[in-house]
């Protein structure tokens, strides 16, 4: 059994949906629907599909260009944030991928497109068939809007914009879920997330299903499965929610919260290494299938956070975390 260990760098996908996110506008979909470029799911391929227009294809894809000019999505970003990594994802377009791609972005409050002003993002960059790209950004600015440029035409699967979400000042000394991942809580390590992403238990909302929560596979070794969240900088922590929704033969027998404050940034790997040691939040809590699960803070009532670690014992999976204590 692999242990290999994920480090996410605490960076989440701004183009995802339920943070927000909208195509707002598109210069061409004749084959394939814009708004899919950014469904959160891998794209599939369905061998013999075809609708009204031609192949049905799993992405956004513009019919053949005879006239100047270039193929353009606009994106408006749910939630506004730096942008550090981009992966353009071509899989299933062997033929009819762009020849190359660039992005702009711009930081505005207004909706219309006539008034937005782009900056450079990144560059022309050549793309591939049926291919990941990835991409570094070297941008500290927050963006509120992207405009996605193919060169001349074609078909792309997937955007992934991973950033960091801005820190709204709005939520300062209040009670709120210091967990959510609307706010900028972000997860930055775990052992294993092989059927479900660690990321979705900072989700919004009830779970749709299991795969819409975290879940590892069946530890068949000693131990038991983890991950390392970095939450929004709380103190006076008073209510934990564990929710095991949909999980009802899958569920971890027992959980424990481990939490500390890190003042200065460090490497995930250096935060990994500490959390051993990190003061506990809650410990040997029992769990119970498909339910919400209530607990008190009454470990670490007057102390100051920004990372917690989840440790499941010995594995499965949970839908939803809240951790609820004052901004700071």
């Amino acid at each position: 059994m692999s242990k290999k260990i994920v480090f996410i760098n605490g960076l989440i996908d701004l183009a995802q949906p339920r943070l927000g996110t909208k195509v707002i506008f598109k210069t061409d979909d004749f084959f394939a629907s814009a708004n899919r470029i950014i469904n959160p799911l891998p794209a599939i391929f369905k061998d013999g599909l075809f609708d009204k227009n031609g192949k049905w294809m799993d992405g956004w894809e513009s019919r053949r260009k005879r006239t100047k000019g270039h193929d353009y999505i606009i994106l408006r970003l749910g939630k506004p944030g730096s942008i550090k990594k981009v992966d353009v994802d071509t899989s299933h377009f062997n033929g009819n991928q762009p020849a190359m791609i660039s992005i702009e972005g711009t930081n505005s409050s207004s909706n219309k497109i006539s008034q937005l002003k782009w900056e450079p993002l990144l560059s022309k960059k050549k793309t591939r068939a049926n291919s990941h790209h990835f991409f570094t950004v070297n941008s500290k600015k927050n963006i509120t809007h992207i405009k996605f440029n193919i060169f001349p035409d074609g078909g792309v699967a997937r955007l992934r914009l991973f950033g960091s979400i801005a820190k709204s000042n709005k939520l300062k000394n209040k009670k709120i879920n210091l967990a959510s991942l609307l706010d900028g809580a972000s997860v930055i390590a775990c052992n294993n997330e092989h059927f479900g992403k660690a990321e979705n238990i900072l989700a919004p909302g009830k779970a749709k299903n299991m795969g819409d929560g975290w879940e590892t596979r069946r530890r068949r070794s000693p131990g038991f499965d983890w991950l390392i969240l970095n939450s929004i900088d709380g103190k006076e922590i008073d209510k934990i929610e564990i929710s095991t929704h949909h999980f009802k033969g899958n569920f971890p027998s027992y959980c424990s919260l481990q939490a500390a404050y890190l003042p200065t940034i460090k490497s995930s790997k250096q935060i990994l290494n500490s959390s051993i040691k990190w003061k506990y939040l809650l410990k040997d809590a029992k769990l119970s299938p498909n339910k919400v699960h209530v607990f008190k803070n009454n470990l670490m009532k007057k102390d100051k956070i920004n990372f917690i670690k989840i440790n499941i014992f010995p594995d499965g999976g949970i839908s939803r975390f809240r951790v609820y204590g004052k901004n700071v």
